[in-house]
């Protein structure tokens, strides 16, 4: 069993005619791909990265892992963007978004450094007094603002209420294998250091040690999601847009795009696949998003956001492509039960599951949004699993560069990225921004 797309909803939208004749610039793509002569070619380690990582530091990560849940109550891991989407996305997933309410045997574990909100970061250190607390810093320069920042409040906490010494065994650091502000602060304190490699991008970078450590402290299988995104490795090679999955998403997105669908909805019916979401927005943003192209990447999660999305989605302007990923099986079967007087009406759901009625749902949804006018896309995923959401993360990394090369874009950069941070830095009055700055606050009309 493994993902599978499902196009029956796109009956009407577009022809198969129009499939094929997008099949030379997919086998294109596939080319540059893997031959790596395509844009942003420094940048693809993630394509070989399910079988060819570094094993020792994987063990390492394991056996972290193991003493962490031994020795802490509540790990913070500081990063921002692809430094914890990923990992938090994966957590949510396979544990559940309300990971840290829940009775386990695993520590609390939350994220910081992705915001400047002094009260976001009060807040976690009140969650820290009186319990045993380790961090994990990953940043490839260790200069990046938020996490920066982060890093330095909560390292003062550790070495305050433990020691230094203490501390220095529970900080924990992926950064740049040899250069950078962090790896040389790291190596100077006695911080044990994984690594950012080089030739991942941070959105790509779930499967490296980014997001590894922290979704192993969660207790989730680390070997499972490397095997699935494997399996994904090898299953997903061939061009012909008709036998993979994977190109005919990237290639159905770019064809319904040039039609004017200039948004795609991801949509679940699980709450707890938002934060894969937010992961996903990331990745196919920050990838496609330049030199004025791109699909603008939005979610909901369903039926919740029928009740406040659903009008626009089946009524408003024509721009949305919806894209469902759909768990087939459900970790958790809750049966509806009969009430003797039947007061709401629903005995006529007596003996149904929640899973049933939330498949009803989507079958309801799908059928109406396209009456609509909103083509649909869905994706199959056939359980809640390590192995599933490995192959489902590779599923989606290939798409999104065979999707970028069909655009015309470099899928591995983000210059818009820096724009804001030059702009803040200067007004901050960091060194050497003084005459952007006086530019700056005429602009802001100061």
């Amino acid at each position: 069993m493994a993902v599978s797309l499902d196009t029956r909803y796109l009956n009407g939208f577009l022809s198969d005619y129009e499939l094929q004749g997008l099949q030379p610039q997919v086998t294109a793509a596939h080319n540059l791909l893997h031959s790596g002569s395509g844009m942003g070619n420094d940048y693809l380690g993630w394509l070989t990265l399910p079988t060819d990582y570094d094993k020792e530091e994987f063990a390492r990560i394991q056996q972290a892992a193991q003493r962490i849940a031994q020795d802490t109550d509540v790990f913070i891991a500081i990063g921002i963007g692809g430094s914890y989407l990923g990992a938090r996305a994966v957590i949510e997933f396979l544990k559940s978004p309300l990971y840290n309410n829940l009775k386990k045997d695993t520590p609390d574990i939350y994220f910081a450094g992705n915001s400047i909100s002094s009260a976001a970061l009060a807040e976690l250190l009140q969650l820290c007094e009186g319990r045993r607390v380790s961090i994990n810093v990953i940043s490839k320069s260790g200069t990046t603002t938020e996490p920066a920042i982060a890093f330095r409040v909560f390292r003062d906490y550790l070495e305050k209420t433990v020691g230094k010494d203490e501390a220095r065994r529970r900080i924990y650091v992926t950064t740049d294998k040899e250069k950078g502000t962090l790896k040389s602060f790291a190596d100077r304190e006695g911080y044990e250091t994984f690594v950012v490699p080089d030739d991942v991008g941070g959105r790509f970078s779930v499967l490296t040690a980014v997001g590894l450590l922290p979704i192993a402290v969660a207790g989730c299988d680390i070997e499972a999601l490397m095997k699935g995104a494997a399996e994904a490795q090898t299953a997903l090679c061939n061009p012909d847009v008709m036998q993979n999955d994977c190109y005919r998403y990237a290639a159905l997105r770019n064809i319904l795009l040039r039609k004017g669908r200039s948004v795609e909805l991801m949509v679940s019916y699980e709450p707890r696949y938002a934060l894969m979401s937010e992961w996903w927005k990331q990745l196919y943003g920050e990838s496609e998003g330049k030199d004025g192209k791109g699909l603008f990447p939005a979610s909901v999660i369903f039926s919740t956001d029928l009740h406040s999305l659903g009008q626009f989605v089946q009524d408003g302007s024509n721009i949305l492509t919806e894209t469902v990923v759909l768990i087939d099986e459900s970790p958790v079967n809750v049966v509806i039960e009969e009430d003797a007087e039947n007061i709401d009406g629903l005995n006529f759901l007596a003996g149904s599951t929640m899973a049933q009625i939330n498949q009803k749902a989507f079958e309801g949804t799908v059928l109406a949004h396209t009456d609509g006018g909103t083509p649909n896309m869905v994706l199959h995923v056939p359980t809640v699993s390590e192995h599933e959401l490995g192959y489902l993360i590779y599923f989606f990394e290939k798409a999104c560069a065979i999707s970028g090369y069909l655009l015309g874009v470099n899928p591995f950069n983000q210059p818009g990225v820096e724009a804001y941070k030059k702009n803040m830095f200067a007004l901050l009055g960091k060194p050497g921004y003084e005459d952007q700055k006086a530019v700056l606050e005429q602009r802001l009309g100061r």
